[in-house]
């Protein structure tokens, strides 16, 4: 259970966050603006592709590369393969990690390693086995990192980590905010390489991204009261439940995936995701069983003292605003879902958007408007809560 008094609490909140957790979820819009700078001055404004790569290979340690991968696949919208290439290893160890490139990977593929330390030996190995398949490969890493060094030695395109020289880096693994800094250089690339349609993430729409971030960080922060904070609202929903994640939308699925990690690697929580329609039949029997309110014959008669509470399924549902003209179909999904919930005695709640639902909003923006909140969410079960993961 999570101390709700420290939600209002921006004192008790800071003591109880030594590794910096808020400070670097906050930080994200800052991290956004210091990399596209980076990205800018790099060799990567002086990239001319030739031609859009076959498959893209997305590699690297924690939370970053899914979030990588899900997002290049939301907005290329299926138009160019994505795929997570997943470590194995004895240990989950940035030293004991190692990456296989798939039987099938050649010439017409590109391969993206990112790392916030760039001495992970597997992706040196990795950058390697590409060269010998002719893979091309860009790395996103500290310079004069290992990493670095090794795709510099294979004449790859290397695009140096920048952070913001103001936001002290967050002592976890799993922090949400400087992962932004590995993010962006490779939407940057991406519309580079115009895998995205124009102007989905050319440096005007990351720098819009950064400034949904600002003002998703003003209104989660920690001065910010909880009736007035969705994200302190959120994690005080959270607390005691299992969240399903319900998503509708490409940049929706992608933040779903997101929240579920960080809240399971930062807070301790677990989440389950699904995509609509399908998660109707996914979380069918979860809607059914022993995580609803009340459910069981016995539950009225049960002595509740001394016990703790019990876990009950809550539905979050992110998606998309619909652009102008566009059919009912999702509005039905949605409807749907809301109406199943509200069956089955299960709490349902959409993520409200800050964004104007009357026009088509950017991608970029929209991953912000819903990543952030959860993230800053994730924060806060993990100080309130005493979790140390």
């Amino acid at each position: 259970m999570i101390d709700e008094t420290l939600l209002d609490a921006p004192d008790e909140l800071a003591r109880a966050d030594p590794r910096g957790l808020l400070r670097a979820v906050a930080a994200a819009g800052a991290q956004v603006r210091t990399a596209t700078r980076a990205a800018v001055e790099s060799d990567l404004a002086r990239l001319n592709p030739e031609g859009r790569p076959g498959t893209l290979l997305v590699a690297g340690t924690g939370p970053t590369a899914p979030l990588v991968a899900d997002l290049l696949r939301a907005l290329t919208d299926d138009g160019i393969p994505v795929h997570q290439l997943q470590p194995t290893g004895a240990l989950a160890a940035p030293g004991a990690l190692t990456w296989t490139l798939p039987r099938w990977v050649g010439p017409l593929d590109l391969l993206l390693a990112v790392s916030a330390e760039g001495t992970e030996p597997g992706l040196s190995m990795l950058l390697e086995a590409a060269y010998r398949r002719g893979c091309a490969a860009v790395t996103v890493t500290p310079p004069g990192s290992p990493l670095a060094e090794t795709s510099a030695h294979r004449r790859n395109l290397t695009i140096p980590l920048a952070t913001a020289p103001h936001a002290e880096p967050a002592d976890h693994p799993a922090a949400p905010g400087p992962a932004w800094a590995l993010v962006t250089p490779l939407l940057l690339l991406g519309e580079r390489l115009g895998l995205f349609p124009a102007g989905t993430a050319d440096a005007d729409a990351v720098h819009a991204m950064a400034d949904q971030l600002d003002a998703v960080a003003e209104r989660c922060g920690p001065t910010t009261r909880t009736h007035d904070n969705p994200a302190k609202t959120l994690a005080a929903e959270l607390d005691a439940s299992l969240p399903l994640l319900w998503s509708e939308g490409p940049v929706a699925h992608a933040a779903a995936r997101h929240a579920a990690a960080t809240l399971a690697g930062l807070a301790g929580r677990p989440a389950l995701t699904a995509e609509l329609p399908m998660a109707l039949a996914a979380h069918g029997a979860l809607l059914n069983g022993s995580l609803v309110p009340g459910a069981g014959p016995e539950d009225f008669f049960r002595d509740r003292v001394d016990e703790p509470a019990p876990l009950h399924a809550r539905v979050l549902l992110l998606r998309s605003p619909l652009p102008p003209g566009s059919d009912g179909n999702a509005a039905s999904a949605a409807a749907a879902a809301r109406d199943l919930a509200f069956e089955q005695g299960v709490t349902f709640r959409e993520l409200e958007s800050a964004l104007d639902t009357g026009e088509e909003t950017a991608p970029l923006r929209l991953a912000a408007e819903l990543i952030a909140p959860l993230d800053f969410a994730a924060v806060y079960l993990s100080l309130t809560s005493g979790a140390r993961a």
